[in-house]
């Protein structure tokens, strides 16, 4: 007997007619269908796995699902994506070592690591990753406001350092997410994981958060790095932060912004472009300047970050040395 559990796929379509499909394999973006035994059953687990809200998750099997039920002309559709049963390795993810190896570099700094990229390019994936290494290393406290929970985080981890990390999954309640990143920071976190910047309270929030002692992680639609920089000073500045203000505090709080789209049919790899910022905020700093200023056209900084890093040349000469002291 065929069980959908036992079938390849990422993602998986249900449609109101009672067909599944998955994509095929072979090409881009073409699907096939998708015939299994236990197919009313699945079904039935979505139903009844629904709680109000269109995005939400399900376990069926030893599979968690992160579902998106849409109301259309001839039912209710429903696409479920299948979570892994544990939250991968970012060494595993196919992105540039040099770049894993600057990312995980930042587990001691304060400010923001922001992954942007098109819906369904594994932008929480990359983070749900990135935060598990600093847990293993680290230890500390993570708070994680998502909707829904996707990557397993939750639990105790014994670091590399000989203490304990401890993540919590929540999601925003009554879909307010700034009013929850504020219960969040009350809650004294080392690591904060926010799913996406998607309202100003919570962009203004996250820069709050950024510039206070926190290492925030969070994503966001943008079709670049430039586009990503700006979507989060025009987010915040639709609420209550001033857009000066708020490019004030997102350069002083950035750490990193990588941009990342899939790329291949059979074999799907990260394509990224990325700008990292000097983790000392007193140091003088490209990126940082070109926030504050909203002049925001990196292409020169990226592209000289990017030689410089799969050269195997340090970023920031005087920071590197810094915490290699420290070490």
């Amino acid at each position: 007997m065929a069980k959908i559990d036992e079938q390849l796929f990422s993602d998986v379509y249900f449609t109101p007619e009672g067909v599944i499909y998955v994509h095929d394999g072979e090409t881009r973006f073409g699907l096939k269908e998708l015939v299994v035994d236990d197919a009313m059953e699945f079904r039935s687990a979505l139903e009844m796995a629904y709680n109000g809200r269109s995005s939400y998750s399900m376990a069926y099997g030893s599979t968690m699902y992160r579902v998106e039920r849409i109301s259309t002309l001839t039912g209710i559709h429903y696409t479920a994506r299948r979570m892994p049963r544990k939250t991968p390795d970012v060494i595993r993810l196919g992105l540039p070592p040099a770049i894993t190896n600057h990312l995980i570099s930042l587990n001691r700094e304060a400010g923001l690591i922001l992954w942007a990229g098109p819906t369904g390019a594994g932008k929480t994936t990359s983070i749900s990753c990135l935060m598990r290494k600093f847990l293993e290393r680290e230890g500390g406290f993570a708070y994680t406001i998502e909707d829904p929970p996707e990557m397993p985080l939750d639990g105790l981890y014994q670091s590399k350092r000989g203490g304990l990390g401890l993540c919590k999954q929540t999601e925003p309640v009554n879909d307010d997410w700034g009013e929850s990143l504020k219960s969040a920071l009350r809650s004294r976190p080392r690591y904060i994981l926010v799913g996406e910047i998607r309202t100003p309270d919570c962009a203004s929030q996250i820069l709050r958060a950024a510039t206070s002692g926190h290492l925030v992680l969070s994503t966001i639609h943008a079709n670049s790095v430039e586009d990503a920089l700006n979507s989060v000073i025009k987010y915040a500045s639709g609420g209550d932060l001033s857009e000066e203000l708020a490019a004030d505090l997102l350069s002083r709080g950035i750490l990193a912004v990588i941009h990342q789209k899939l790329q291949g049919i059979k074999q799907m790899y990260p394509e990224v472009h990325f700008a990292f910022a000097n983790p000392d905020p007193t140091t003088g700093d490209q990126l940082r300047i070109a926030i504050r200023d909203r002049q925001i056209a990196l292409g020169t900084l990226m592209e000289s970050q990017a030689a410089r890093l799969y050269q195997g040349k340090p970023l920031f000469r005087e920071a590197d040395e810094n915490k290699a002291a420290a070490q």
